[in-house]
């Protein structure tokens, strides 16, 4: 087992290399990741926006539903995929398991319900704020829509920082459909858990800090936003 300090300056040392095995995991895990909040922004931005306008008797089950999939267990998520995507399942023919695109559909599933609490939150206050002149100008379905969308753009922007937080940070579903496979569908947090099982704490560390940096960099660039969008509030009231 490494002392800590051997492990650190080691970590270090393989990030200031960029060290390949480093290079491939943290460029899986972007692409992953990236990939996963594009699709659930796909599906989450107009179902919000929908949720937020829409007076349709099935909202109140809709919202209820939206905000109680947020809290799912990733571990639930990764072994119903799992189910699907296995020989025996619907799926299954697709030969989908053990690959990157069985670990994007995970956490596809899992930012979905994120991105369309967060989005309906959004929408239905510039929805309350711009009712009037929007039904004046005589801006309906899916017009409506685009216009409340495009308005929110900032506060959209935040929400899907928020979901590749969430995404990248992800361990429990992705590697029940991923496998943890070398070269294959390892990504950091995976490859933190394997390695540290393993004691290979200086490849674990290195990780470590990559993801806690590109945290950070997610979280600035949320506080970030919400300044700008504060400045613009002030500005615009001026």
């Amino acid at each position: 087992m490494q002392s800590f300090t051997q492990a650190l300056l080691e970590a270090l040392a393989l990030i200031a290399a960029f060290d390949g095995d480093l290079q491939e995991i943290i460029i899986l895990s972007l692409r992953v990741s990236l990939s996963a909040v594009l699709i659930a922004a796909l599906i989450g931005l107009p179902l919000g926006a929908w949720l937020a306008t829409t007076e349709s008797r099935l909202r109140p089950l809709l919202v209820t539903l939206t905000s109680a999939l947020m809290g799912l267990p990733p571990v639930v998520v990764g072994l119903v995929v799992y189910l699907l995507l296995s020989n025996a399942g619907v799926l299954g023919p697709l030969q989908l398991l053990y690959t990157p695109t069985a670990m994007i559909i995970a956490q596809a599933i899992l930012v979905t319900p994120i991105l369309t609490a967060l989005t309906r939150e959004t929408i239905s206050q510039l929805h309350t704020q711009y009712a009037d002149l929007l039904n004046l100008l005589g801006v309906r379905g899916s017009s409506r829509l685009k216009t409340l969308l495009w308005e929110g753009r900032h506060g959209l922007l935040t929400a899907l920082l928020a979901g590749f937080g969430r995404a990248i940070a992800e361990v429990g579903a992705v590697i029940i459909v991923g496998g943890n496979i070398n070269h294959v569908t390892r990504v950091m947090t995976t490859t933190i858990a394997l390695e540290t099982s393993k004691g290979n704490l200086s490849l674990a560390l290195g990780l470590g800090i990559v993801l806690v940096f590109i945290a950070l960099l997610v979280n600035a660039a949320v506080l970030g936003l919400g300044s700008y969008m504060r400045g613009q509030e002030v500005t615009g009231n001026g």
